[in-house]
């Protein structure tokens, strides 16, 4: 029979306001390796917090066995990894602000992969010599050799991923939760990725949970999959039950009443149908000695849809900064936007003003606990927060916008109370608030579950059918490309 490492029979959450609709029974046994899946805002963050600890049970409290851990402690036998804050700054919406392209010089206090290195291992435990060789163990499965003197700003994705797991296995801990760790990462990273968790579930006593938005990637050193949707914990079954059991996703889920909504809007009386919306004439960019883009001729016509790609680093998300007049090094480049070449006067906001935007960086800037429908609204003047009240048919808009994204209902609830994947279904909301003429969708579908994947796609065909709406949109992943995409272009790391 096997050992349970975690157990929770029967578990209900003291706080109301966070509990389940059904009591919670989970095991992980000794050498289980559990992929939770289920839909977005199904419950599956709740979860995490019961096994970890953070939402005390009522009657039943989880029972836990890290044997051979020497360690009875919860907080060093389980390590909770979101990616969040895997850049290390303290305030990540300070970093979305300033952009991490903007790091033209490198600062005293910006802290290396050594120094972040350093300071994780000491605060893991007393150093000696098995911990000394754990740590050489680590370096070289994950060649951090290579990264200690790079400064992590100018860490790409798979590198940061590197970086966090390195830092958390210092401890040593006997279970590892990561939420979405492939998000956002090409797929020789996740390939790489992969390998890496196949590597130390191997070589290490050590256990992996995986919590899934994206159901379709499930790792192959995964043994079980727990279902977790309407606020249930469903049963535990092998992968390849699960797999069997799990067709894809219907690809269209968009009604079409509220297709020919989207497609029927009015349009704003100061459009602007410039024939050429992007024009970049042999740009560089380069941050030190590394060159980010070199001599780059692009032109988007009014009306394309484009797929940008290229693996981490290679200089997407510095591009997309550029088309958006936020990286200051566009004025010392030929590059014209919506017709005006940049530098002859045109301010951030004329050019922004043309643009619906959603990002990563941008999910970091929003850790504001504000009604849902204001972040929403935030889109209508370009600004992180909201500083002006919207009228009353500026509310209509965003409730419009919100109901196409399955967000009916959730208007005020505050954002950092609504589910990871909501909270990217909301910023999808505030990009198409102002019915842009450019669209830049950077990684849109990122964290959304299988059904708000097929949603959103839907949603963003059925948008370029409108007139003069152009469209450049980022993804690892060939199957999230809506089927409107007409032009594509890659770019290769320098």
């Amino acid at each position: 029979m096997c050992k349970p490492i975690i157990n929770v029979k029967d578990g209900v959450v003291r706080m109301p306001e966070w509990r389940m609709e059904k009591p919670v029974n989970f095991v992980l046994n000794d050498g289980e390796q559990i992929a939770i899946v289920g839909p977005n805002g199904g419950g599956k963050t709740m979860l995490v917090n019961i096994l970890t600890g953070s939402h005390p049970l009522l009657l039943h409290d989880p029972e836990y066995d890290f044997s051979p851990s020497t360690s009875k402690s919860l907080a060093d036998n389980i390590k909770y990894i979101t990616f969040r804050d895997a850049y290390g700054g303290d305030n990540d919406r300070a970093y979305y602000l300033q952009q991490r392209w903007n790091q033209t010089e490198i600062d005293d206090n910006t802290p290396t992969v050594r120094e972040k290195l350093d300071a994780a291992y000491a605060c893991a435990g007393e150093d000696d010599d098995e911990r000394r060789a754990f740590r050489e163990k680590l370096y070289e499965m994950f060649n951090m050799r290579a990264l200690l003197d790079k400064h992590i700003v100018l860490l790409s994705s798979g590198e940061l991923r590197k970086l966090k797991l390195t830092e958390t296995l210092f401890s040593q801990p006997r279970v590892l939760i990561m939420d979405n760790p492939f998000i956002g990462l090409d797929a020789g990273t996740r390939d790489q990725l992969k390998q890496l968790f196949a590597t130390i579930i191997r070589q290490e006593r050590i256990q992996i949970i995986l919590v899934l938005s994206k159901t379709d990637d499930i790792p192959g050193f995964i043994t079980h999959v727990v279902e977790v949707k309407g606020m249930r914990v469903g049963d535990k079954m092998t992968r390849e039950e699960f797999v069997a059991s799990h067709p894809n996703a219907n690809t269209r889920v968009l009604e079409k009443e509220m297709a020919d909504a989207i497609i029927g809007l009015p349009y704003k009386n100061n459009d602007y149908n410039t024939h050429e919306v992007a024009k970049l004439n042999h740009v560089s960019i380069q941050y030190g000695n590394r060159v980010i883009l070199k001599d780059l001729d692009w032109t988007v016509l009014n009306g394309e849809r484009w797929a940008l790609s290229g693996q981490n680093g290679a200089g997407k998300s510095t591009l997309l900064s550029l088309i958006c007049a936020d990286n200051p090094q566009s004025y010392a480049c030929d590059i014209t936007l919506f017709g005006m070449p940049r530098g002859t006067g045109e301010s951030i906001w004329d050019i922004k003003k043309h643009i619906g935007y959603v990002s990563p960086e941008m999910h970091r800037a929003y850790q504001k606990d504000i009604p849902a429908i204001r972040i929403v609204a935030s889109g209508l003047k370009d600004s992180v927060g909201l500083y002006a009240k919207p009228s009353e048919e500026e509310y209509a808009t965003c409730r419009f916008w919100m109901k196409v994204f399955g967000l009916e209902g959730k208007e005020n609830t505050t954002f950092l109370k609504l589910s990871s994947g909501e909270q990217r279904l909301v910023l999808l909301s505030r990009a198409f608030v102002k019915d842009p003429e450019l669209l830049i969708l950077d990684e849109p579908l990122h964290g959304l579950d299988n059904h708000n994947r097929a949603l959103a796609k839907n949603v963003i065909d059925t948008f370029m059918q409108r007139k003069n709406k152009t469209l450049i949109m980022v993804t690892h992943y060939e199957e999230e490309l809506p089927t409107c995409i007409d032009h594509k272009i890659k770019l290769i790391r320098h």
